[in-house]
Protein backbone atom coordinates (compact mmCIF):
# COMPACT_ATOMS: atom_id res chain seq x y z
CA UNK A 1 0.00 0.00 0.00
CA UNK A 2 1.48 3.67 -1.24
CA UNK A 3 -0.07 6.85 0.12
CA UNK A 4 -0.01 10.17 -1.15
CA UNK A 5 -0.70 14.05 -0.60
CA UNK A 6 -2.11 16.42 -2.96
CA UNK A 7 -2.75 20.36 -2.46
CA UNK A 8 -3.98 23.02 -4.89
CA UNK A 9 -5.26 26.35 -4.10
CA UNK A 10 -6.71 28.51 -7.01
CA UNK A 11 -7.53 32.51 -7.17
CA UNK A 12 -11.66 33.05 -7.01
CA UNK A 13 -12.30 36.43 -9.62
CA UNK A 14 -15.75 37.35 -10.94
CA UNK A 15 -17.63 36.50 -13.48
CA UNK A 16 -15.89 33.43 -14.30
CA UNK A 17 -17.50 29.85 -14.14
CA UNK A 18 -16.81 27.75 -10.67
CA UNK A 19 -15.38 23.97 -11.65
CA UNK A 20 -15.32 22.14 -8.79
CA UNK A 21 -15.54 18.51 -7.76
CA UNK A 22 -16.21 18.17 -12.59
CA UNK A 23 -19.05 19.87 -12.32
CA UNK A 24 -20.07 23.98 -12.24
CA UNK A 25 -21.02 24.91 -9.02
CA UNK A 26 -23.43 28.63 -9.28
CA UNK A 27 -21.59 31.42 -7.96
CA UNK A 28 -20.91 34.84 -8.98
CA UNK A 29 -16.62 34.30 -8.73
CA UNK A 30 -15.04 31.28 -10.23
CA UNK A 31 -11.51 30.42 -10.39
CA UNK A 32 -8.73 30.95 -12.33
CA UNK A 33 -5.98 28.97 -14.27
CA UNK A 34 -4.53 27.53 -17.35
CA UNK A 35 -7.39 24.42 -17.21
CA UNK A 36 -10.59 24.86 -15.92
CA UNK A 37 -9.25 25.35 -12.38
CA UNK A 38 -10.56 22.59 -11.10
CA UNK A 39 -8.88 22.61 -7.19
CA UNK A 40 -10.38 19.41 -6.62
CA UNK A 41 -9.04 17.74 -9.19
CA UNK A 42 -5.99 18.87 -9.39
CA UNK A 43 -5.40 18.07 -5.67
CA UNK A 44 -6.86 14.60 -6.29
CA UNK A 45 -4.22 14.21 -9.18
CA UNK A 46 -1.56 15.44 -7.26
CA UNK A 47 -2.53 12.96 -4.43
CA UNK A 48 -2.76 9.69 -6.75
CA UNK A 49 0.48 11.06 -8.32
CA UNK A 50 2.71 11.01 -5.23
CA UNK A 51 1.61 7.67 -4.12
CA UNK A 52 2.95 6.09 -6.72
CA UNK A 53 6.11 8.09 -7.28
CA UNK A 54 5.38 9.37 -10.41
CA UNK A 55 6.16 13.47 -10.20
CA UNK A 56 3.40 16.09 -9.74
CA UNK A 57 0.32 17.75 -11.95
CA UNK A 58 2.52 20.36 -13.15
CA UNK A 59 5.00 17.57 -14.17
CA UNK A 60 2.12 15.64 -16.70
CA UNK A 61 0.54 18.74 -17.52
CA UNK A 62 2.31 21.78 -17.38
CA UNK A 63 0.59 25.15 -17.80
CA UNK A 64 3.12 26.05 -20.58
CA UNK A 65 1.28 23.54 -22.84
CA UNK A 66 -1.11 25.36 -25.12
CA UNK A 67 -2.95 22.44 -25.76
CA UNK A 68 -4.63 22.30 -22.68
CA UNK A 69 -5.53 25.86 -21.85
CA UNK A 70 -8.88 25.08 -20.91
CA UNK A 71 -8.47 21.46 -20.54
CA UNK A 72 -11.13 19.81 -18.45
CA UNK A 73 -9.73 18.88 -15.21
CA UNK A 74 -11.99 15.73 -15.55
CA UNK A 75 -9.56 14.69 -18.40
CA UNK A 76 -6.41 15.09 -16.77
CA UNK A 77 -7.98 12.78 -13.67
CA UNK A 78 -8.80 9.96 -16.16
CA UNK A 79 -5.30 10.61 -17.71
CA UNK A 80 -3.58 10.34 -14.22
CA UNK A 81 -5.89 7.03 -13.23
CA UNK A 82 -4.48 5.58 -15.89
CA UNK A 83 -1.15 6.39 -15.25
CA UNK A 84 -1.17 4.92 -11.87
CA UNK A 85 -2.82 2.00 -13.49
CA UNK A 86 -0.06 1.11 -15.85
CA UNK A 87 2.51 1.21 -13.15
CA UNK A 88 0.52 -1.68 -11.63
CA UNK A 89 -1.79 0.66 -8.91
CA UNK A 90 -5.04 0.53 -8.09
CA UNK A 91 -6.87 2.98 -5.88
CA UNK A 92 -8.27 1.85 -2.52
CA UNK A 93 -9.70 4.99 -1.14
CA UNK A 94 -9.57 8.97 -1.31
CA UNK A 95 -10.18 11.24 1.16
CA UNK A 96 -10.54 15.16 0.61
CA UNK A 97 -11.03 18.55 2.03
CA UNK A 98 -12.29 21.92 0.38
CA UNK A 99 -11.48 24.92 2.14
CA UNK A 100 -14.11 27.95 0.60
CA UNK A 101 -15.92 30.30 2.38
CA UNK A 102 -19.01 31.05 -0.24
CA UNK A 103 -20.43 29.21 -1.39
CA UNK A 104 -21.55 26.11 0.54
CA UNK A 105 -20.90 22.95 -1.08
CA UNK A 106 -22.94 20.45 0.93
CA UNK A 107 -25.45 20.61 -1.71
CA UNK A 108 -23.02 19.37 -4.33
CA UNK A 109 -20.74 17.01 -2.53
CA UNK A 110 -22.89 13.82 -3.56
CA UNK A 111 -22.65 14.96 -7.27
CA UNK A 112 -18.84 15.58 -7.40
CA UNK A 113 -18.44 12.17 -5.69
CA UNK A 114 -20.78 10.26 -8.52
CA UNK A 115 -18.98 12.41 -11.33
CA UNK A 116 -15.56 11.79 -10.17
CA UNK A 117 -15.83 8.18 -9.06
CA UNK A 118 -17.12 7.19 -12.13
CA UNK A 119 -14.20 8.79 -14.27
CA UNK A 120 -11.76 7.18 -11.68
CA UNK A 121 -13.95 4.15 -12.10
CA UNK A 122 -14.18 3.64 -8.14
CA UNK A 123 -17.34 3.10 -5.87
CA UNK A 124 -18.25 6.16 -4.64
CA UNK A 125 -17.77 5.05 -1.31
CA UNK A 126 -14.01 5.33 -2.05
CA UNK A 127 -14.03 8.73 -2.24
CA UNK A 128 -14.66 11.52 0.88
CA UNK A 129 -15.69 15.02 0.19
CA UNK A 130 -15.50 17.38 2.57
CA UNK A 131 -16.13 21.29 2.55
CA UNK A 132 -15.06 23.36 5.66
CA UNK A 133 -14.62 27.37 5.83
CA UNK A 134 -11.77 29.28 7.57
CA UNK A 135 -13.85 31.38 9.43
CA UNK A 136 -13.47 34.42 7.62
CA UNK A 137 -9.16 34.49 8.22
CA UNK A 138 -6.93 34.38 5.41
CA UNK A 139 -6.98 34.68 1.54
CA UNK A 140 -10.20 31.43 1.66
CA UNK A 141 -11.96 33.67 4.04
CA UNK A 142 -11.63 37.12 2.27
CA UNK A 143 -13.03 35.00 -0.84
CA UNK A 144 -10.21 35.75 -2.98
CA UNK A 145 -9.79 31.44 -3.41
CA UNK A 146 -10.22 28.33 -2.62
CA UNK A 147 -7.84 25.54 -1.84
CA UNK A 148 -8.47 21.75 -1.21
CA UNK A 149 -6.37 18.62 0.22
CA UNK A 150 -6.31 15.19 -0.44
CA UNK A 151 -4.98 12.10 0.51
CA UNK A 152 -4.83 8.79 -1.28
CA UNK A 153 -4.48 4.99 -0.37
CA UNK A 154 -3.43 2.68 -3.48
CA UNK A 155 -2.34 -0.47 -3.64
CA UNK A 156 -0.25 -3.00 -6.25
CA UNK A 157 -2.82 -4.69 -8.65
Amino acid sequence: MRIGFGFDVHQLVEHVPFTLGGMVIPHHKGAIGHSDADTLIHAICDALLGAANLGDIGMHFPDSDPTLKGIDSKILLQKVTQLIAQRGYRIVNIDTTICLQQPKLRPYILQMQETLTRVMDIPVNNLSIKATTTEKLGFTGREEGVSAYAVALINEV
